[in-house]
Protein backbone atom coordinates (compact mmCIF):
# COMPACT_ATOMS: atom_id res chain seq x y z
CA UNK A 1 0.00 0.00 0.00
CA UNK A 2 3.11 2.33 1.07
CA UNK A 3 4.74 1.73 -2.66
CA UNK A 4 1.56 1.76 -4.12
CA UNK A 5 0.28 5.62 -2.78
CA UNK A 6 3.65 6.96 -3.07
CA UNK A 7 3.74 5.45 -6.83
CA UNK A 8 0.49 6.84 -7.57
CA UNK A 9 1.34 10.24 -6.49
CA UNK A 10 4.26 10.83 -8.39
CA UNK A 11 2.55 9.43 -11.55
CA UNK A 12 -0.09 12.38 -10.35
CA UNK A 13 3.05 15.03 -10.38
CA UNK A 14 4.59 13.50 -13.68
CA UNK A 15 1.35 14.16 -15.00
CA UNK A 16 0.71 17.64 -14.38
CA UNK A 17 4.02 18.91 -15.03
CA UNK A 18 4.39 17.32 -18.44
CA UNK A 19 1.23 19.56 -19.87
CA UNK A 20 2.74 22.91 -18.68
CA UNK A 21 6.28 22.21 -19.93
CA UNK A 22 4.98 21.35 -23.45
CA UNK A 23 2.57 24.19 -23.23
CA UNK A 24 5.55 26.89 -21.84
CA UNK A 25 7.68 25.42 -24.92
CA UNK A 26 4.43 26.93 -27.20
CA UNK A 27 3.56 23.65 -28.35
CA UNK A 28 0.03 23.68 -29.64
CA UNK A 29 -2.62 22.54 -28.57
CA UNK A 30 -0.85 22.48 -25.08
CA UNK A 31 -0.52 25.80 -24.79
CA UNK A 32 -3.61 27.24 -25.80
CA UNK A 33 -5.74 24.70 -23.52
CA UNK A 34 -3.78 25.17 -20.43
CA UNK A 35 -3.56 28.83 -21.12
CA UNK A 36 -7.25 28.97 -21.21
CA UNK A 37 -7.59 27.28 -17.81
CA UNK A 38 -4.90 29.35 -15.71
CA UNK A 39 -6.39 32.71 -17.41
CA UNK A 40 -8.18 34.51 -14.02
CA UNK A 41 -8.57 37.82 -12.88
CA UNK A 42 -6.99 40.57 -14.50
CA UNK A 43 -5.39 37.90 -17.32
CA UNK A 44 -9.32 36.75 -18.04
CA UNK A 45 -11.53 38.97 -20.21
CA UNK A 46 -14.71 39.91 -18.22
CA UNK A 47 -17.20 38.61 -20.92
CA UNK A 48 -15.43 35.20 -20.60
CA UNK A 49 -18.37 33.87 -18.09
CA UNK A 50 -18.61 29.78 -19.83
CA UNK A 51 -17.60 27.39 -18.01
CA UNK A 52 -15.92 29.57 -15.02
CA UNK A 53 -16.69 30.31 -11.15
CA UNK A 54 -15.63 33.64 -9.49
CA UNK A 55 -12.34 34.49 -8.59
CA UNK A 56 -13.13 34.47 -4.96
CA UNK A 57 -13.64 30.99 -4.83
CA UNK A 58 -9.96 30.77 -4.43
CA UNK A 59 -10.81 30.77 -0.68
CA UNK A 60 -12.02 26.84 -1.11
CA UNK A 61 -8.49 25.84 -1.70
CA UNK A 62 -7.44 26.84 1.54
CA UNK A 63 -10.25 25.95 3.40
CA UNK A 64 -10.27 22.32 1.60
CA UNK A 65 -6.32 22.23 2.52
CA UNK A 66 -6.85 23.72 6.05
CA UNK A 67 -9.00 20.66 7.19
CA UNK A 68 -7.11 18.35 5.32
CA UNK A 69 -3.42 19.25 5.77
CA UNK A 70 -5.40 19.56 10.37
CA UNK A 71 -6.50 16.08 9.93
CA UNK A 72 -3.14 14.86 8.58
CA UNK A 73 -1.31 16.50 11.06
CA UNK A 74 -3.20 15.45 14.12
CA UNK A 75 -3.77 12.19 13.14
CA UNK A 76 0.49 11.85 11.79
CA UNK A 77 1.16 13.60 15.54
CA UNK A 78 -0.93 10.92 17.56
CA UNK A 79 0.69 8.44 15.72
CA UNK A 80 4.56 9.85 16.11
CA UNK A 81 3.93 10.27 20.01
CA UNK A 82 3.29 6.18 20.07
CA UNK A 83 5.49 5.08 17.73
CA UNK A 84 8.43 7.43 19.82
CA UNK A 85 7.18 5.99 22.93
CA UNK A 86 8.15 2.54 22.00
CA UNK A 87 11.08 3.27 20.35
CA UNK A 88 14.01 1.06 21.35
CA UNK A 89 16.45 -0.55 18.19
CA UNK A 90 17.80 1.37 15.42
CA UNK A 91 15.66 0.97 13.17
CA UNK A 92 12.64 2.38 15.62
CA UNK A 93 14.19 5.28 16.41
CA UNK A 94 15.36 6.26 12.48
CA UNK A 95 11.39 5.37 12.02
CA UNK A 96 10.77 7.63 14.75
CA UNK A 97 12.78 10.20 12.88
CA UNK A 98 11.20 9.98 9.78
CA UNK A 99 7.68 9.94 11.60
CA UNK A 100 8.44 13.31 13.61
CA UNK A 101 10.22 14.79 10.52
CA UNK A 102 6.98 14.41 8.72
CA UNK A 103 5.12 15.86 11.49
CA UNK A 104 7.39 19.12 11.15
CA UNK A 105 6.70 19.58 7.59
CA UNK A 106 2.52 18.81 7.98
CA UNK A 107 3.47 21.88 10.65
CA UNK A 108 4.85 24.49 8.12
CA UNK A 109 2.10 23.76 5.56
CA UNK A 110 -0.15 24.04 8.39
CA UNK A 111 1.77 27.48 8.71
CA UNK A 112 1.43 28.02 4.86
CA UNK A 113 -2.45 27.29 4.52
CA UNK A 114 -4.15 29.09 7.31
CA UNK A 115 -2.12 32.80 6.26
CA UNK A 116 -3.26 32.07 2.72
CA UNK A 117 -6.75 31.39 3.83
CA UNK A 118 -6.92 34.40 5.99
CA UNK A 119 -5.70 36.19 3.39
CA UNK A 120 -8.35 34.85 0.84
CA UNK A 121 -10.85 36.42 3.14
CA UNK A 122 -9.55 39.56 4.46
CA UNK A 123 -6.66 40.68 2.51
CA UNK A 124 -7.85 39.92 -1.06
CA UNK A 125 -10.76 42.58 -2.39
CA UNK A 126 -11.63 39.93 -5.78
CA UNK A 127 -13.84 42.47 -8.09
CA UNK A 128 -17.22 41.15 -8.69
CA UNK A 129 -16.31 40.25 -12.55
CA UNK A 130 -13.07 38.42 -11.66
CA UNK A 131 -13.38 34.88 -13.23
CA UNK A 132 -11.52 31.58 -13.00
CA UNK A 133 -11.87 28.63 -15.40
CA UNK A 134 -13.88 25.91 -13.63
CA UNK A 135 -11.21 23.22 -14.41
CA UNK A 136 -8.67 25.35 -12.80
CA UNK A 137 -10.81 25.97 -9.69
CA UNK A 138 -11.23 21.85 -9.72
CA UNK A 139 -6.94 21.59 -10.34
CA UNK A 140 -6.74 24.29 -7.35
CA UNK A 141 -8.53 22.28 -4.91
CA UNK A 142 -7.12 18.91 -6.02
CA UNK A 143 -3.82 20.53 -5.37
CA UNK A 144 -5.00 21.01 -1.49
CA UNK A 145 -5.26 17.76 -1.17
CA UNK A 146 -2.32 16.33 -3.15
CA UNK A 147 0.41 18.90 -1.89
CA UNK A 148 -0.11 18.05 2.07
CA UNK A 149 -0.67 13.96 1.14
CA UNK A 150 2.88 14.32 -1.00
CA UNK A 151 4.63 15.63 2.46
CA UNK A 152 3.45 12.73 4.60
CA UNK A 153 3.19 9.78 2.04
CA UNK A 154 5.61 7.56 2.77
CA UNK A 155 3.71 6.96 6.09
CA UNK A 156 0.67 7.97 5.78
CA UNK A 157 -0.32 4.43 5.38
CA UNK A 158 0.47 3.17 8.35
CA UNK A 159 -0.66 6.54 10.02
CA UNK A 160 -3.82 5.25 8.44
CA UNK A 161 -4.20 1.98 9.92
CA UNK A 162 -2.98 3.48 13.28
CA UNK A 163 -6.19 5.63 13.25
CA UNK A 164 -8.57 3.13 12.33
CA UNK A 165 -7.36 1.17 14.87
CA UNK A 166 -7.37 3.93 17.36
CA UNK A 167 -10.73 4.96 16.14
CA UNK A 168 -12.43 1.01 15.74
CA UNK A 169 -10.75 -0.48 19.12
CA UNK A 170 -10.80 3.08 21.19
CA UNK A 171 -7.61 2.29 22.51
CA UNK A 172 -5.32 5.35 23.96
CA UNK A 173 -1.65 3.76 23.22
CA UNK A 174 -0.41 7.11 24.45
CA UNK A 175 -0.11 9.71 27.81
CA UNK A 176 -1.74 12.75 27.55
CA UNK A 177 1.24 15.20 28.36
CA UNK A 178 3.49 13.29 25.63
CA UNK A 179 0.78 14.50 23.13
CA UNK A 180 1.40 18.25 24.22
CA UNK A 181 4.92 17.82 24.55
CA UNK A 182 5.47 15.96 21.57
CA UNK A 183 7.69 13.51 23.32
CA UNK A 184 10.61 15.39 22.46
CA UNK A 185 9.52 16.56 19.51
CA UNK A 186 12.46 18.86 18.67
CA UNK A 187 15.08 16.48 19.63
CA UNK A 188 14.15 15.02 16.50
CA UNK A 189 15.12 17.46 14.41
CA UNK A 190 18.24 17.97 12.14
CA UNK A 191 19.95 20.64 10.76
CA UNK A 192 17.91 20.01 7.34
CA UNK A 193 14.73 20.62 9.52
CA UNK A 194 15.97 24.38 10.70
CA UNK A 195 17.66 25.42 7.75
CA UNK A 196 14.70 24.29 5.81
CA UNK A 197 12.00 25.80 8.46
CA UNK A 198 14.26 29.19 8.28
CA UNK A 199 14.34 29.34 4.28
CA UNK A 200 10.58 28.51 4.52
CA UNK A 201 9.95 31.93 6.52
CA UNK A 202 11.51 33.82 4.26
CA UNK A 203 9.21 33.20 1.67
CA UNK A 204 6.43 32.81 4.12
CA UNK A 205 7.16 36.35 5.19
CA UNK A 206 7.82 37.65 1.92
CA UNK A 207 4.71 36.77 0.80
CA UNK A 208 2.74 37.65 3.05
CA UNK A 209 3.97 41.51 2.63
CA UNK A 210 3.10 41.01 -1.56
CA UNK A 211 0.48 39.82 -0.94
CA UNK A 212 -0.59 42.61 1.56
CA UNK A 213 0.64 44.91 -1.32
CA UNK A 214 -1.89 43.23 -3.88
CA UNK A 215 -4.74 43.47 -1.56
CA UNK A 216 -4.26 47.00 -0.63
CA UNK A 217 -3.91 47.98 -4.47
CA UNK A 218 -7.77 45.91 -4.98
CA UNK A 219 -8.81 47.25 -2.04
CA UNK A 220 -7.95 51.10 -3.66
CA UNK A 221 -10.36 50.80 -6.68
CA UNK A 222 -11.04 48.99 -9.82
CA UNK A 223 -8.29 50.48 -11.87
CA UNK A 224 -5.11 48.22 -12.27
CA UNK A 225 -1.76 50.04 -11.19
CA UNK A 226 2.03 49.04 -11.55
CA UNK A 227 2.56 47.36 -7.92
CA UNK A 228 5.65 48.60 -6.32
CA UNK A 229 7.60 47.63 -2.71
CA UNK A 230 9.49 44.54 -1.19
CA UNK A 231 10.12 41.71 -4.35
CA UNK A 232 7.96 43.63 -6.75
CA UNK A 233 10.80 45.96 -7.42
CA UNK A 234 12.47 42.97 -8.93
CA UNK A 235 10.13 40.55 -10.38
CA UNK A 236 6.93 40.98 -11.32
CA UNK A 237 5.28 38.18 -9.83
CA UNK A 238 7.18 38.11 -5.93
CA UNK A 239 4.45 36.25 -4.37
CA UNK A 240 5.09 33.39 -7.30
CA UNK A 241 8.54 33.54 -6.33
CA UNK A 242 8.20 33.35 -2.59
CA UNK A 243 6.14 30.18 -3.20
CA UNK A 244 8.80 28.77 -4.89
CA UNK A 245 11.40 29.35 -2.51
CA UNK A 246 8.74 28.13 0.77
CA UNK A 247 8.68 25.09 -1.32
CA UNK A 248 12.45 24.46 -1.34
CA UNK A 249 12.83 25.33 2.27
CA UNK A 250 9.69 21.84 2.39
CA UNK A 251 11.97 20.06 0.82
CA UNK A 252 15.20 20.72 2.43
CA UNK A 253 13.13 20.25 5.57
CA UNK A 254 12.16 17.03 4.30
CA UNK A 255 15.96 16.08 3.87
CA UNK A 256 15.30 15.78 0.06
CA UNK A 257 15.64 12.13 0.02
CA UNK A 258 11.71 12.00 -1.22
CA UNK A 259 11.76 12.36 -5.12
CA UNK A 260 7.50 12.73 -4.72
CA UNK A 261 8.07 16.18 -3.21
CA UNK A 262 11.31 17.09 -5.20
CA UNK A 263 7.91 16.78 -8.16
CA UNK A 264 5.77 18.20 -5.91
CA UNK A 265 8.60 21.78 -6.19
CA UNK A 266 8.86 20.95 -9.52
CA UNK A 267 5.48 21.41 -10.45
CA UNK A 268 5.02 24.68 -8.32
CA UNK A 269 8.13 26.01 -10.36
CA UNK A 270 6.91 24.85 -13.70
CA UNK A 271 2.86 26.01 -13.13
CA UNK A 272 3.57 29.15 -11.41
CA UNK A 273 6.78 29.70 -14.37
CA UNK A 274 3.73 29.70 -16.78
CA UNK A 275 1.85 31.46 -14.84
CA UNK A 276 4.18 34.12 -14.43
CA UNK A 277 4.91 34.23 -17.64
CA UNK A 278 1.26 35.30 -18.95
CA UNK A 279 1.50 38.19 -16.21
CA UNK A 280 4.69 39.43 -17.52
CA UNK A 281 3.03 39.44 -20.69
CA UNK A 282 -0.09 41.66 -19.32
CA UNK A 283 1.92 44.33 -17.61
CA UNK A 284 4.06 45.11 -20.23
CA UNK A 285 0.87 45.36 -22.70
CA UNK A 286 -1.17 46.98 -19.97
CA UNK A 287 1.64 49.74 -19.46
CA UNK A 288 3.53 51.77 -21.19
CA UNK A 289 5.91 52.59 -18.60
CA UNK A 290 6.39 49.30 -17.08
CA UNK A 291 9.77 49.19 -15.52
CA UNK A 292 12.17 47.32 -18.22
CA UNK A 293 14.55 45.78 -15.41
CA UNK A 294 11.90 43.72 -14.12
CA UNK A 295 12.15 39.82 -14.84
CA UNK A 296 8.74 37.96 -14.69
CA UNK A 297 9.43 35.54 -11.86
CA UNK A 298 13.14 34.78 -10.63
CA UNK A 299 15.45 37.65 -10.84
CA UNK A 300 18.23 37.38 -13.63
CA UNK A 301 17.24 34.32 -14.90
CA UNK A 302 13.31 34.48 -15.64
Amino acid sequence: MDVGLVALLRLTWVAAILPIILASLRLRPFHQTILGVAKRGKTMHPSSSKFTVPQRFFSHFYMAGTLWTTLLLLTTWLYACTAGSTSSTIFALHKSHRVWRTVFLLWLMEAQVLRRLYESLYVFHYRPLARMHIFGYFIGMSYYIVAPLSLCCTCAPEVFEFTLDLVSEGRKQWQPLEVIGGNRFPLWLRWKQWVGSAIFLWGWIHQLRCHAILGSMRAGGEEYVIPKGDWFEIVSSPHYLAEIVIYVGLLIASGGADITIWLLLAFVVTNLGFAAAETQKWYIGKFEDYPKHRYAMIPFIF
